[in-house]
């Protein structure tokens, strides 16, 4: 049977677009230029290490509609790990000082009322002006709306801004800050419980999908590059893989989810993000001892998340792009310095790996998102799906999954059309 859709790039959304279109009965045909799917959620044996490990540490939270709508059609649900309630642990590298943010379960947040459940020296009222992240314009950032100062700023908005946007948090988009906090900590803690893929990324988010892809008749092709599109009026006609071109059936649609980059050297006129953030995770070899906590946030360290697996310690670096550059072994050695004084470890160097991701994420500032570019193009049978596209949220897993949602359902539309 002739596919109905081709989807070009079997990331997150390209995936995500896959799953939907298979749910809806929609033949489609997935294609990606890499070896392995999942795009910058991977995971991979390092030889290094001796043991399979993830590029990065990609926290979903417990109320991401997409995220658990995936995972449910492809029987996944269970690959997520995370505490029962939306407590995050935190430690001052340099003073040695630790506190946990407790927050209940319902809308209503008593939380901030309760000595040992918020930051320490804190008073409720001291929380009441970050309400002004709940709304904010296109034009706006973060420190239009709140002053990026005080102790909740430091100790609790601030280092987890920082990782939901990937971008300096007063430098931040108040839009797409808003809608995060609109899904989350103004749902209450039922909806902002941490949750991480266990064992890992690919476990959780890959392997089942191409599975369940499989199963209903969706087929993969890795290592295949598409080098052009063919237009022609207001369609696509035909794709170029290097080897000539291959016409499109007149029913036929395509959902492009690459990198930004890579649409906007395929798609004539398309405006996309332009400047980007570095993220960067180390990884050890090093079993963690008991009483570690699972997720400990870190101020005034290199490291700023420290994850505690079965097998391994992992740290993550968002808006890293002041440390991409430095020699890999500099850097594995202060990563390790800030865990063994946080966690009390040996100070010998365990086995290592570090990932750099260059360009891992656009910056979530008000600029670079007014170039983010729709689902729909002015081809009547062309979609876009990426974390970059206009999804109303910063550049994540739960993003990812709408764009391809949105895309998918135009091609629908666009099928039955």
């Amino acid at each position: 049977m002739s596919a109905r859709v081709r989807i070009i790039g079997a990331g997150m959304a390209g995936l995500g677009a896959a799953v939907d279109l298979a749910r809806a009965g929609v033949a489609a045909e997935l294609i990606d230029g890499a070896a392995q799917a999942g795009g910058r959620c991977r995971s991979y044996h390092d030889p290094q290490l001796g043991r399979t490990i993830d590029n990065g540490n990609h926290l979903v939270l417990s109320g991401n509609r997409a995220v658990n709508a995936y995972l449910g059609a492809i029987g996944a649900l269970d690959r997520l790990s995370g505490p029962l309630h939306a407590d995050f642990a935190f430690v001052d590298r340099a003073t040695g000082a630790r506190w946990s943010v407790r927050i209940n379960d319902g809308r209503l947040p008593w939380w901030i009322f309760r000595d040992g459940r918020r930051v320490p020296g804190t008073r409720a009222s001291d929380y009441l002006r970050f309400g002004g992240l709940l709304g904010g314009g296109a034009g706006q950032t973060v420190a239009d709306r709140v002053a990026p100062r005080g102790a909740v700023w430091d100790k609790l908005i601030e280092p987890i801004l920082l990782a939901v946007l990937n971008t300096a948090a007063a430098d931040g988009s108040a839009r797409l800050t808003a809608a995060v906090m609109r899904e989350s900590l103004a749902m209450g803690g039922r909806a902002s419980r941490p949750r991480i893929a266990e064992p890992t990324l690919a476990a959780a988010f890959v392997d089942p999908a191409l599975t369940w892809l499989e199963g209903q008749g969706t087929h993969l092709t890795l290592g295949r590059r598409l080098r052009a599109l063919k237009f022609a009026d207001d369609r696509v006609v035909a794709l170029d893989f290097g080897a000539g071109e291959e016409p499109l059936a007149p029913g036929e649609s395509v959902i492009l989810a690459v990198p930004p980059w890579v649409a906007q050297a395929l798609v004539p006129g398309l405006l996309v993000p332009t400047d980007f953030r570095a993220i960067v995770n180390a990884h050890f070899a090093y079993v963690p001892p008991p009483g570690v906590a699972p997720m400990l946030g870190v101020l005034g360290g290199t490291a700023e998340w420290i994850f505690a697996f079965p097998d391994r310690l992992s740290v993550t670096i968002s808006a890293a792009d002041a440390l991409v550059e430095l020699d890999r072994a500099e850097l594995a050695a202060r990563i390790w310095a800030d865990i063994a004084v946080i966690h009390k470890l040996p100070a010998t160097l365990p086995p290592w790996q570090i990932v750099k991701e260059k360009r891992a994420t656009f910056a979530a500032t008000p600029e670079q998102d007014a170039k983010r570019p729709p689902a729909r193009t002015r081809w009547r049978n062309l979609f876009l799906a990426g974390d970059w596209t206009q999804t109303g949220l910063p550049a994540t897993i739960e993003g990812a999954l709408r764009s391809g949602e949105t895309a998918a359902r135009l091609a629908r539309g666009a099928a039955v059309g």
